[in-house]
């Protein structure tokens, strides 16, 4: 939790640092674009400096020769008007300028434009010094003035220091969040795993080493819970297979025993046919252990898929069918030469729970098929009956609810569908998947489906 904490107080600190670095960028990037118009406005060219002097060198006469060169540089005109508002002399005076005014008018201009040319003006002792600058050189407001220049500059300005932080700020939360997305992601994706029942092993440094090192201690315990779960039903699987080994034969013995009444051999048949049951679930349990925990080593070989579901089919024929089921087999033509590189055993074992899930659940009896369909992706092995079906409900219980070995209840209350697991990791342990479905119009459909 300390690293967390100091994985995100890290984070918000660089936020800060790089909020103010981009402060001092703005500010920068003001200076460097206003440089020129804040050192002309109110450097040596800026309408006081240029009064100042002009003032200073003014007489009746005129300007010095130095003057009228500064002024000539920067595009301003002179005049200078005696008491009655003449000019005694000009500079440069565009043919629009009067060279006679009224108090009236210089009161009006001395605070703004005259015909449209900034003015300013100075006091001196030969008379009203009159500096006229360009026409659209700088705006006017009572008593300050402003580059027009400038003016027009500030709102592209503006728009293009927006448009630079926006972007700006897009890379550094791209940026930040790809680096987030690259410390978190492993850890993510190793819950994930740890939830699927994987084990993981994360390695990462930072601050956020202690998270990877609490998640591969919760790992490791995991790990060494399902061992010693997988390892409990492995023990409690065979010790049971001696017991119940001498209450078959006992159960078989009491049944071919022609002395002994019907009843108990009726009696003695349903313990035989109980315990084969007891059996066969105490097989599925080990083996859905073994394969949920990767226990179990596949002995994968080039198998025909076409000629195991023959041998299956014949096999269970030969064993004695009951009357009131019947078992029949579909291959797809172009799936009649196709080799699958598996575990012929647990896939015969796939199928054959399927089909005794088929019986179970049809007491009454049913038909059975096997179909064996295939394409350029993959192929597919159905069992599919005419059979009671299964409600909805049981349906969605089936694809939603868990099994007891994924339950982390302490209880472990037994739930339905073992063979329907066993089957379910018996294709997940050849890269496949399965389906169930209502097999319309009526009875159930389950797929295996590996892709190739």
């Amino acid at each position: 939790m300390k690293s967390l904490r100091r994985y995100i107080k890290k984070y918000l600190l660089t936020f800060v640092g790089f909020i103010i670095l981009l402060m001092l960028l703005n500010i920068i990037a003001f200076m460097l674009t206003f440089r020129g118009v804040i050192f002309k406005d109110f450097g040596d060219s800026s309408p006081q400096k240029m009064l100042e002097r002009a003032a200073d060198g003014a007489s009746a006469d005129g300007l010095t020769d130095e003057i009228i060169l500064r002024l000539r540089q920067n595009d301003i005109w002179a005049m200078l008007l005696d008491e009655d508002g003449k000019a005694f002399w000009s500079v440069d005076l565009p043919a629009e300028i009067p060279t006679t005014y009224s108090i009236q008018d210089v009161a009006v201009f001395s605070k703004g434009y005259l015909e449209d040319y900034p003015v300013f003006i100075w006091n001196t002792d030969a008379g009203l010094l009159v500096l006229g600058y360009p026409e659209n050189s700088y705006a006017k407001l009572i008593s300050n003035y402003y580059s027009i220049n400038a003016l027009r500059t500030l709102p592209i300005f503006a728009v293009v220091i927006l448009a630079a932080d926006l972007l700006i700020l897009f890379l550094a939360y791209f940026y930040s969040k790809h680096k987030i997305m690259n410390n978190t992601i492993p850890i993510v994706d190793s819950i994930k795993a740890l939830s699927d029942g994987n084990p993981v092993s994360l390695s990462m440094g930072g601050e956020l080493s202690e998270v990877a090192k609490s998640i591969n201690i919760v790992s490791e315990k995991l790990s060494k819970q399902n061992e010693a779960r997988a390892n409990w039903i492995s023990g409690v699987s065979h010790d049971i297979r001696t017991p119940l080994s001498m209450i078959l034969g006992y159960a078989y013995r009491i049944t071919e025993n022609e002395t002994t009444s019907e009843s108990i051999r009726e009696q003695a048949t349903i313990i035989r046919n109980q315990s084969v049951k007891i059996k066969d679930l105490v097989q599925d349990l080990n083996l859905v252990s073994q394969l949920e925990y990767e226990m179990q080593p596949l002995k994968k070989s080039s198998v025909r898929i076409a000629k195991l579901l023959r041998s299956y089919v014949v096999e269970a024929l030969n064993t004695g069918l009951p009357e009131s089921y019947s078992l029949g087999l579909e291959i797809e033509p172009n799936m009649e030469p196709f080799e699958f590189e598996c575990d012929e055993r647990l896939i015969s074992r796939a199928v054959s729970n399927l089909v005794q899930n088929s019986m179970k659940h049809n007491i009454q009896g049913c038909d059975i098929m096997l179909m064996l369909e295939g394409g350029d992706t993959g192929f597919s092995i159905s069992v599919l009956d005419n059979g009671t079906g299964i409600t909805p409900e049981k349906l969605q219980e089936i694809h939603t609810k868990q099994h007891y070995m994924e339950s982390t209840d302490d209880h472990l209350n037994l739930r339905h569908g073992l063979g329907l697991r066993l089957v379910r990791q018996i294709a997940e342990a050849h890269h496949g998947r399965i389906e169930v479905e209502d097999n319309v119009p009526s009875g159930l459909k389950v797929t295996m489906i590996f892709e190739s």
